[in-house]
């Protein structure tokens, strides 16, 4: 399941209702919270490392998750891309725009092989417009960016991403990629529900 941060605090309280006294184990990617009974809850931290605080409950997990934190978004779909910055929650920089890629044929035969290579070079144009869309919006502000996040389409965003002109967003790109529709601005502004949602991994006592 995912919740937002602000939830950590209370959905542990429940937790421990729930299923009696915890202990928990913290490192810079995950906290393990282990309960009398034998559940367990694992939080995968968003935007790792965590700096674990032993003093602090759960490692200050909910702290580092509920920080406001300036981040870049790059979403591209085939066809469609859209690339923003955000100040915590609040989008004060973005761009939209698409690229007319054709759906793949079912068709044989010669046309289908033209067919294929019309849209092979429509998929070209749509990821470089995408990439030309990010070194606008997203390189000049790389350096005081905390993370860049992905979304849409895997490989046609990991394809963006390599673009040599994107090198300094690499570093900065974290694992998990936002399931998204096709690139929108509602699309866009919604993210910051993906982006800052903390994942938990629970597991029932046997």
């Amino acid at each position: 399941m995912e919740i937002a941060p602000e939830r950590i605090d209370p959905w542990l309280l429940g937790f421990v209702d729930r299923h009696g006294t915890t202990d928990w184990a913290a490192t810079p990617e995950q906290v393990v919270v282990t309960a009398a009974d034998g559940a367990s809850a694992t939080f995968e931290v968003p935007f790792p490392p965590l700096a674990v605080h032993p003093e602090d409950p759960y490692g200050s997990l909910a702290a580092h998750a509920a920080a406001d934190r300036r981040v870049g978004v790059l979403l591209v779909r085939l066809g469609g891309y859209a690339a923003g910055v955000f100040e915590g929650s609040t989008l004060v920089e973005s761009k939209i725009g698409s690229r007319l890629v054709h759906g793949r044929n079912a068709a044989g035969g010669t046309s289908q092989h033209r067919f294929a290579r019309r849209r092979d070079a429509q998929v070209k144009v749509a990821l470089r417009a995408a990439a030309d869309l990010a070194v606008r919006i997203l390189v000049p502000v790389a350096g005081s960016l905390d993370a860049v996040v992905l979304g849409g389409d895997r490989r046609a965003a990991t394809a963006v991403l390599a673009d040599a002109r994107l090198a300094a967003l690499r570093p900065l790109a974290v694992p998990r990629l936002l399931d998204v529709p096709d690139p929108r601005l509602r699309v866009l502004r919604e993210t910051p529900k993906l982006f800052r949602s903390v994942r938990i991994t629970i597991v029932d006592p046997a």
